[in-house]
């Protein structure tokens, strides 16, 4: 059974100046994924040779709304997010399908 490693690219201010500056790209990933699965599933979508994973696991939030019924409560998941630093001159282009 192979499982999805990665989820989606994380695409905000932050994630953005990390690749621009420091070649760091953000990924949500599969709970279960370990730093060589993730290192390989990169190295197989993108083409690009990586240098180091950090992974880290988000805490769930709760959150609450005002609606015309009322206060409205519920939660966001816990996911686990991995940074990859990739190699000198190695690059990834999420856009360029678009």
């Amino acid at each position: 059974m192979k499982k999805n490693v990665l989820i989606k690219p994380i695409i905000s201010e932050k994630a953005e100046s990390l690749s621009e500056n420091l070649n760091q790209y953000s990924f949500i990933v599969d709970r279960r994924a370990n730093k060589v699965e993730i290192k390989e599933a990169i190295k197989e979508m993108f083409s690009v040779e990586v240098a180091s994973v950090r992974t880290m696991v988000m805490p769930a939030k709760a959150k609450s709304r005002n609606t015309r019924s009322g206060l409205v409560k519920g939660r966001v998941s816990s996911y686990k997010k991995a940074i990859i630093r990739l190699a000198e001159g190695e690059e990834i282009d999420f856009f360029s399908d678009i």
